[in-house]
């Protein structure tokens, strides 16, 4: 893809070691981008740098440390130049009911996904100011609506969309554009850990036609890359769940109404119970993040 606005540019991705992040990689590397790949995993990190056609660099990274991100972002501007464009995607999800969750724990996923894109932008700013660049960040269908099972991921993802909001009214005149990515679900590691656990299964699959559906990877990488080049305000994963931002006030009693029977039986009649950070990434992160939450990785 020679002709992309790309071709020649550094894109920055957070979370890229694995899923959505790394299919993104390829994507972006298609067409012509440098890279700058972000996260915990280096060894997988490292191997993704090596498998891509252009310039990529691999940076073992947590997004909740500031003063690692700054040292991630000077490493970048020597090495690859400043970005154009930064991908906010880092994030971990755990499940299971909130009043038997683990407080550390929940707040880790909180700690990541929402203050880990923050940290993200803060760290980054300053060279989208000076590319006039584009900072996309990951939110999520959990962002249009809550679901059961899930309070530390829908917050942080509700959250997510709100930080990206603000900043991209507080840097339009500074020429950076910020962008918010709805992606549904998408055939991850965390994903199908999650379908192992029956509560969460049957919470996606009685979602409507269209939103339940698990799409690969490398499909909503594609629309992401698609964003990134174009400089969306937002993107929609499938196209048509724009049509839920007029009638997210409805989305709450149509969840109350389906779980307030259901829910206790689809858990096999057993209790429900933590799932745990879901996915390698979420125990990459876990282990990671052991010293500091007191629990071992």
């Amino acid at each position: 893809m020679t002709g992309s606005p790309l071709r020649g540019r550094t894109v920055v991705i957070t979370g890229a070691a694995r899923g959505l992040g790394a299919a993104l990689a390829h994507e972006l590397a298609r067409r012509e981008a440098r890279l700058a790949l972000l996260g915990h995993e280096a060894p997988g990190l490292d191997a993704l740098a090596t498998s891509l056609p252009t310039a990529a660099m691999a940076i073992e990274v947590d997004v909740t440390d500031p003063c690692g991100l700054d040292d991630a972002a000077s490493a970048v501007r020597g090495r690859l130049g400043r970005p154009s464009a930064v991908v906010a995607n880092a994030g971990i999800a755990e499940g299971g009911p909130f009043a038997t969750s683990d407080p550390a724990s929940w707040r880790r996923v909180v700690d990541v996904n929402l203050t880990g894109s923050a940290q993200t932008a803060r760290a980054f700013l300053p060279d989208l100011t000076v590319t006039a660049g584009y900072f996309l960040q990951i939110a999520s269908l959990a962002s249009l609506g809550a679901t059961p099972m899930m309070s530390a991921y829908c917050a942080s993802k509700a959250g997510v969309e709100a930080f990206a909001h603000a900043l991209q009214a507080e840097v339009a005149h500074e020429g950076v554009a910020v962008g918010v990515a709805y992606p549904a679900w998408a055939d991850t590691d965390m994903i199908r850990e999650a379908e192992g656990f029956a509560a969460l299964h049957e919470l996606r699959a009685h979602m409507p036609p269209g939103v339940r559906n698990i799409r690969p990877a490398d499909v909503v990488a594609a629309r992401l890359a698609r964003a990134v080049e174009r400089r969306s305000t937002a993107v929609y994963i499938p196209a048509w769940l724009r049509l839920l931002q007029p009638l997210r006030w409805a989305l709450p009693p149509v969840v109350l109404r389906l779980t307030r029977h259901d829910l206790p039986r689809w858990d096999a009649g057993r209790p429900l119970r933590a799932t745990g950070r879901l996915g390698a990434g979420g125990r990459a992160d876990r282990a990671a993040a052991a010293p500091d939450d007191g629990r071992p990785g």
